[in-house]
């Protein structure tokens, strides 16, 4: 685990990277904004986002796992199960807690705030399952914390998860083109792009689904699983009607967007659906 910090790393270059040359390739959808601005400005909240995690935490999750193994915390370390049911529990676990903690975020108008920035991105591309804010991310850690703490699950999961979870964001947000039947096979086990773009269509019913990340079982046990959108992939309209202007994406205004306007509109209210 002392070089889980570049093995990250490393998966997380090679991912952006690739699905980089993959959008360049055979995008989906056309571009409109150049990728110089929103770009710029997404890998600047990256930065930002890894700084703050660094300082306001003295130990993550992999870390944390590995005192909580060592000190016998959690359910894994309480109860003697086998290694592969640990690490596979753990894993599917850990990606309920994340499913979760989105529907969280789009259920309470304070959380909302928050995860709108994600949301406001004009254009959904690989830089997008990035784009969150840093008080966001500070929370998700806590919670992805207690989580670990919790379940004391192996070590070595939590550093699977972990990669996972960053490499399907990039892979789920990003503009390519997968075949029809391709994708309909794909998202039995994983969260594809255009299942995922659905949730960032400016229709609130539309937003207010297809939560999952990286496993795409979620959504559809919990009824959160919604196939298409209705305005087609290539047509739809990506954000969110209160942040509409380039100048919103920049780094500035994704700071302080928690601050601008009201709360109201957020995905899951159930008394507006989608008039606001």
């Amino acid at each position: 685990m002392a070089n889980e910090p570049l093995i990250r790393l490393a998966f997380f270059l090679g991912v952006l990277v690739l699905m980089a040359i993959w959008e360049v390739a055979a995008p989906r959808r056309r571009r409109e904004i150049p990728r110089l601005i929103r770009w710029s400005n997404n890998l600047g909240i990256v930065v930002i986002d890894t700084l703050l995690v660094r300082l306001a935490f003295p130990i993550v999750a992999v870390g944390l796992a590995v005192m909580a193994a060592a000190e016998g915390w959690g359910l894994f370390n309480i109860f003697q199960v086998p290694y592969w049911l640990a690490f596979i529990l753990s894993v599917l676990a850990l990606d309920l807690a994340i499913y979760l903690q989105h529907v969280l975020f789009h259920a309470v108008p304070g959380f909302w705030r928050l995860h709108r920035m994600h949301h406001a991105d004009l254009e959904c591309d690989v830089t997008t399952g990035l784009r969150f804010h840093p008080v966001e991310i500070l929370l998700s850690m806590g919670i992805k914390l207690a989580v670990v703490a919790a379940l004391g699950p192996p070590a070595v999961a939590v550093l699977v998860f972990e990669i996972l979870l960053n490499a399907t964001a990039m892979f789920s947000h990003s503009n390519v083109h997968i075949p029809t039947a391709l994708d309909r096979v794909l998202r039995l086990l994983v969260v594809t792009p255009d299942m995922h773009r659905v949730h960032h269509s400016i229709h609130p019913s539309e937003t207010n689904s297809n939560f999952g990340f990286n496993l795409p079982w979620w959504d559809r046990l919990l009824g959160t699983y919604r196939a298409q959108p209705r305005d087609g992939h290539e047509a739809m309209t990506i954000g969110i009607k209160q942040f509409r202007t380039t100048r919103d994406l920049w780094l500035d205004r994704m700071l302080i967007q928690p601050l601008r306007g009201p709360a109201s509109g957020y995905a899951i209210n159930r008394e507006v659906g989608d008039r606001k």
